[in-house]
């Protein structure tokens, strides 16, 4: 697996692809709506990027940026192999990737500088603390902090923060998280979780993790991601999230789909299973009536972006 993700022009999103699979989208890319790749390292690095044009009849032109505009580079390439061969490289983050095609550098144009954020202290420091939860919870997107970001402290008579403001907010907090947690050693409970209800998901019990706003939508919504074979399902809302990344635990809302409590039991006992097997403990009476809270919990959840 190469520690990318993979993004085409027609909003498909491809984490963690192995090479062949990189490979077969290079191949694929050249028709109406699908003429481009875009990868980003996970985690997601601000101002580093690697990306693919093409359109069919004609070469590939191959750009990456190295952390800032000043640092953006152009190719072309006559082959998908050719291609495939520098992307995997890039990936990889191997010495010399580049070295098979003629770079040159890409002018994009003046930076302009961002100017400060005009807050009163107060309001910065609830404005960083918001956006600290989010990183903490693990699942949003640099994109998805920025608008954050940018509507926090909206109200009907001001927008306090640009989105020039804001992305570069979100991309310093980013850049902080992701410092952090390069000194994580082995997997941690939240990717526990995550090999629990993968396995659950397989088992025919639809499990989704960050899973929308609150239970009442959550209940009413999870149906639309069952599979025709699935008995039941597990979850939690995105407030869960937030009480597991400050300590307190993390209710899971389960369920059988013909809304029987023997089956809603039944499923509460599946779960209960796979995440003991995964190496995490709960807080459960089988009572099909009441959540189940995975406790305790340590939420160190990797960012990917």
């Amino acid at each position: 697996m190469l520690d990318i993700t993979v993004r085409t022009e027609n909003g498909e999103r491809y984490p963690r692809v192995p090479s062949d699979e990189l490979a077969r989208l290079v191949r694929r890319i050249g028709g109406e709506g699908d003429r481009f790749l875009v990868l980003q390292r996970i985690p997601d690095l601000p101002e580093v990027f690697a990306q693919v044009w093409h359109e069919a009849g004609g070469g590939y032109t191959l750009e990456h940026r190295d952390g800032s505009p000043d640092r953006h580079f152009r190719a072309t390439a006559g082959t998908p192999e050719a291609v495939t061969a520098a992307l995997t490289g890039w990936a990889r983050g191997r010495g010399g990737w580049d070295a098979g095609l003629d770079w040159s550098p890409l002018d994009t144009g003046p930076v302009r500088p961002v100017p400060p954020l005009d807050l009163a202290e107060e309001e910065r420091a609830r404005l960083e603390e918001r956006i600290r939860e989010v990183l903490a919870g693990g699942y949003a997107s640099r994109a998805e902090l920025a608008e954050l970001a940018e509507d926090y402290l909206v109200t009907p008579e001001r927008r306090p923060v640009t989105p020039e403001q804001a992305r570069a907010l979100a991309d310093r907090l980013w850049r902080e998280r992701v410092a952090e947690q390069s000194g994580w050693q082995g997997e941690t409970d939240p990717e526990r979780l995550t090999r629990a209800f993968t396995a659950l998901d397989r088992a025919g019990i639809t499990a989704r993790e960050n899973f929308t706003c609150c239970r009442n939508c959550g209940h009413s919504e999870i149906g639309d991601e069952a599979a025709p074979d699935a008995r039941g399902f597990v979850y939690f809302h995105t407030q869960s999230t937030d009480a597991a990344a400050a300590g307190h635990g993390l209710a899971l809302y389960y369920g059988g789909f013909d809304d029987s409590s023997g089956t809603t039991a039944a499923v509460g006992h599946e779960v209960v299973a796979a995440l003991r097997t995964a190496g995490l403990a709960t807080d459960w009476d089988g009572n099909p009536g009441r959540a189940i809270t995975v406790t305790p919990l340590d939420w160190r959840r990797r960012l990917t972006g």
